[in-house]
């Protein structure tokens, strides 16, 4: 995990998220929508907090981790400069495999932001959803960040002297078959796992989750610019918003899944016995 740790020390996930806003605002959008009016939620892998601070603004109480001591140490100063720290519990170093510092169900509801893309074997993937089933109470929401192997097929293809070692058939064939990535070019995105999309919600559903929805986090606004949306906030406020609210609706609309760079995973808590 080295090197993933090197990564975020170098990048700035605060402003990727800014560069790219649809995928963070069409996220947040669904997210509270599920969640309940009021309670506790945890940030696992948080990054440097940008939907925490989010949530505290709407009231929630928030527990951040991340396994990068240095973005812990960003979102705490991120919602100090916000005076949001009264609804933070708390800004942890933490592995998503190992969530020891929590007792079960300790939380309302969980968000899983990033943690899965980085985690390239399969025993890790189920050890970080089941920390994330035990800490989370029965019924409670979880969301869930996944990407995609035909995207990334894509991405490879169209793209492919900026995603090496994909700029050749061999490797591309083998990316397709075992979904790991490893960029040959130093400093570049971390090791990654992406998934095919027919096996993410039996994947949650196999530890312990009941699929709500997938969502396609860019929707159908992908590829705008911010001269798509210049346009149509001059239409007036009224008119930006319908189109906002077309937006988040088509994130659930299952023929943009695949082209979709990141995918939000909601689903809920069972109990033991199968009952949510």
């Amino acid at each position: 995990m080295n090197k993933v740790i090197d990564y975020y020390n170098a990048f700035d996930e605060w402003g990727r998220l800014d560069r790219e806003p649809i995928e963070f605002v069409v996220n947040l959008h669904h997210i509270l929508s599920m969640l309940p009016e009021k309670g506790h939620v945890l940030d696992n892998g948080a990054g440097p907090g940008k939907y925490s601070m989010e949530l505290a603004k709407n009231g929630y109480d928030v527990t951040l981790t991340d396994l990068t001591p240095r973005l812990v140490e960003i979102a705490a100063a991120k919602a100090e400069e916000l005076r949001l720290t009264d609804q933070f519990k708390g800004f942890h170093r933490a592995n998503a495999n190992n969530l020891s510092l929590f007792q079960d169900g300790l939380f309302d509801a969980a968000l899983m932001m990033g943690p899965l893309y980085h985690l390239q074997t399969e025993q890790d993937r189920s050890t970080a959803v089941r920390e994330l089933y035990r800490v989370t109470q029965a019924g409670g929401y979880v969301f869930v960040a996944f990407m995609t192997r035909i995207r990334h097929l894509m991405t490879s293809l169209s793209s492919p002297e900026h995603w090496k070692p994909n700029d050749n058939i061999s490797n591309i064939k083998e990316f397709v078959r075992t979904g790991i990535f490893n960029h040959s070019d130093e400093g570049r995105f971390t090791g990654a796992y992406y998934y095919n999309l027919e096996d993410i919600k039996p994947f949650m559903e196999s530890h312990g989750f009941e699929t709500i929805k997938l969502i396609g986090s860019s929707s159908i606004a992908g590829s705008f610019k911010a001269e798509q949306f210049d346009y149509w906030r001059s239409r007036g406020a009224e008119e930006f918003q319908e189109v906002m609210n077309l937006i988040y609706q088509e994130a659930e609309n299952p023929s943009i899944l695949g082209v979709s760079s990141h995918l939000l995973y909601i689903g809920q808590k069972r109990q033991a016995n199968g009952s949510t």
